[in-house]
């Protein structure tokens, strides 16, 4: 499979870099902002901001009053969103291609123009809502504190990966109307944002579009970011949780290569054939044949400093994690024992394969084609580095799978989390 992104690049004088993919298959334009801010920019006492101001740029700007943003939006038929994790914000608007700069409009008003129109009250609610988010899907969620409980510990100070993206609840509780406006100063601002344009526009008319809306907006300062090194864990480490649940459930976590760092593909590969979809070879033995897991999956989860491998399994009832996990173990060794067939790692690559096309298949929304360069600019340094991706995965070998299965999750001890109902009820 040949895949490509071709693109043009521009930088503008306030630092913001350009990406310009022209896509004239369908008649819309995709416009996809990525701020090099996130969790891991945060410090302890104060963490949640970068996801509460992914709400309050929603909330309006100085030209942009609130509730306006979305209307305009969807008075031209356009969509839009935005999105935290550790290591970066993005926002993305696909609209018809004739409404291509009302889209630019909107977007560069609250890069250059939130703070004056940031009020105590808006940032009062939307530090609510937020609150209350962390409590539909942390505090009063089945298994809801087992991420942030592994991350604490997978992670431990000063990494910046430690707390959760959302923030702790106590920090979120004293966060201040001037922590935000710090913060937003500090991040959120042309030198430190990556700007991917992809659809049906003309080349020339869309960098003179740029260039008015954005052009004007102050550079901003040039945040130095955490690059805390990761110390891999050097003993096993196993706790658990009780918790309102039914069905015991078992996390196995190491701290695995950055994205795109050695090994890196080939613990994505190994997490498809160990656990990630029903053909895979735990799916199959615990919850087909055997019949003692409910659910099983595995994951390796890149991020920009350290990735997380997972292979989580939900037991049936009445039926003990020490079963499983001597199921997880031992599947572990044999992989790295005999690595993996060349079935399962042509059906993994498949999976990967499927996974690119699909995100080629449109130019907006989260993983599509303007997502994709700026995906790629943050982490590698080069926007055109799709092609890239994919032979790392193309050249992968039974023996590197089973290399990269033997180095990070053998020969290094897992973080075990047990999530056990509590009072044996799950009530």
């Amino acid at each position: 499979m040949k895949v490509s992104l071709p693109f043009e690049s521009l930088r503008l004088e306030n630092g913001l870099r350009v990406f310009l993919h022209e896509h004239h298959a369908v008649p819309l334009v995709a416009i996809n902002i990525w701020y090099r801010v996130g969790s891991r920019d945060e410090h302890v006492g104060r963490t949640g901001l970068a996801h509460l101001l992914e709400h309050l740029m929603f909330e309006g700007s100085e030209h942009v009053p609130p509730g306006m943003f979305d209307r305009r939006l969807e008075d031209v038929g356009g969509t839009n969103n935005g999105s935290t994790s550790a290591d970066r914000t993005n926002y993305w608007i696909t609209v018809p291609a004739h409404a291509a700069e009302l889209a630019l409009f909107l977007e560069s008003d609250r890069m250059g123009w939130l703070l004056p129109a940031l009020t105590r009250e808006r940032f009062e609610a939307q530090r609510s809502v937020v609150i209350n988010e962390r409590r539909q899907s942390y505090e009063n969620r089945p298994y809801g504190l087992a991420w942030e409980r592994i991350h604490a510990a997978l992670y431990p100070q000063p990494h910046p990966y430690q707390w959760p993206v959302i923030g702790w609840l106590d920090d979120l509780r004293a966060i201040t109307f001037d922590d935000v406006r710090d913060f937003f100063a500090v991040h959120y601002a042309p030198a430190n944002a990556t700007l991917a344009v992809a659809g049906a526009f003309d080349g020339d008319r869309m960098r003179d579009r740029i260039e008015s809306h954005f052009g004007a907006v102050p550079a901003g300062p040039a945040p130095v970011r955490a690059h805390a090194a990761l110390i891999p864990q050097a003993a096993e480490r196993m706790f658990s949780i009780d918790d309102a649940v039914y069905l015991p459930r078992l996390y196995l976590t190491w701290a695995t290569p950055p994205s795109f760092a050695e090994h890196d593909a080939e613990l994505d590969l190994a997490a498809h054939v160990i656990a990630a979809g029903r053909a895979s070879r735990l799916y199959r033995s615990l919850v087909y044949e055997r019949q003692i897991a409910q659910d099983v999956d595995a994951f390796q989860d890149g991020g920009q400093l350290a990735s997380t491998f997972s292979i989580v399994v939900t037991a049936r009832s009445n039926v003990s994690l020490d079963e499983i996990e001597r199921s997880v173990r031992d599947e572990i060794v044999a992989i790295a024992r005999d690595g993996v067939r060349d079935d399962e790692l042509e059906a993994a690559r498949n999976v990967v394969a499927t996974a690119f096309v699909d995100g080629l298949r449109t130019v907006g929304g989260f993983g599509g084609r303007a997502d994709l360069l700026n995906l790629y600019a943050l982490l590698t340094g080069d926007a055109g580095s799709l092609s890239r991706d994919w032979e790392r995965y193309r050249t992968a070998t039974r023996e590197s799978v089973a290399q990269a299965v033997r180095r990070h999750l053998l020969d290094r001890p897992p973080l075990t989390l047990s999530v056990l109902p509590r009072g044996g009820t799950g009530v």
